[in-house]
């Protein structure tokens, strides 16, 4: 018996030495259903309302299912465990993810469902809990003041001067992004980091020859 024998004998004896009872499929089930229910109120509130699909955080409470019961298939099944392969390589995803923590939520879950499905029940409720307590405390750490979009929109480019000196009265830096000149008049693009926004915009809209005035603030998501 050569090396590919030994091989080929130990792989055979895997597969037929795994044994699936109903009580080991229900329990392995019910594991990943009680995770995915887990997942999904997780995701429910931790996740900001704006961004918030219900579909969505239906299909992570139903992917650690599908995984378990596909890992379950596969390790009883060397001819299911090869289909498998080649059915899954040919699948493809093409639903935009609009959160980047989703990307995170969609590798909890499916991890969620190859550990149960494995039957390490213990690593897969520690890593839920894990997971969980790392995502709340990261929410609880400081963040720092990210930069404004202001937009002024005037009839003469002479005010510019007067509007650079507003602004750097109310931030500590102050950059001309974008500056749009036209028939119709000029158009200022400024970023900057604002103590103090409802003055900023008070002080700006009263200059003379300023039209319209505009302030973009953001934390991470764009918010107008």
């Amino acid at each position: 018996m050569n090396f590919t024998d030994v091989i080929k004998k130990s792989v055979l004896e895997k597969f037929q030495a795994s044994d699936l009872t109903t009580t080991s499929i229900a329990v392995t089930l019910g594991m990943a259903i009680l995770l995915g229910v887990f997942i999904y109120f997780v995701y429910r509130i931790s996740t900001k309302s704006g961004f918030y699909n219900r579909d969505f955080n239906k299909s992570l409470a139903a992917l650690p299912v599908v995984t378990a019961a596909i890992m379950l298939a596969m390790g009883s099944n060397i001819t299911i465990s090869l289909g498998m392969v080649g059915a899954l390589s040919i699948v493809r995803f093409r639903n935009a993810v609009k959160n980047p923590i989703d990307l995170t939520y969609l590798f909890w879950s499916i991890s969620i469902g190859i550990v149960v499905g494995s039957g390490l029940f213990e690593l897969a409720v520690l890593l839920s809990l894990a997971i969980t307590a790392l995502l709340f405390a990261l929410d609880l750490l400081p963040t720092f003041r990210a930069p404004c979009l202001l937009v002024v929109s005037g009839e003469d480019i002479a005010i510019e001067s007067e509007l650079i000196a507003i602004a750097k009265k109310h931030s500590r830096s102050v950059a001309i992004r974008s500056r749009n000149v036209s028939k119709r008049g000029v158009e200022w693009i400024l970023e900057m980091r604002i103590c103090n926004e409802d003055s900023l915009v008070q002080k700006i809209a009263a200059l003379e020859k300023v039209s319209s005035v505009h302030l973009m603030t953001h934390d991470g998501d764009v918010r107008f």
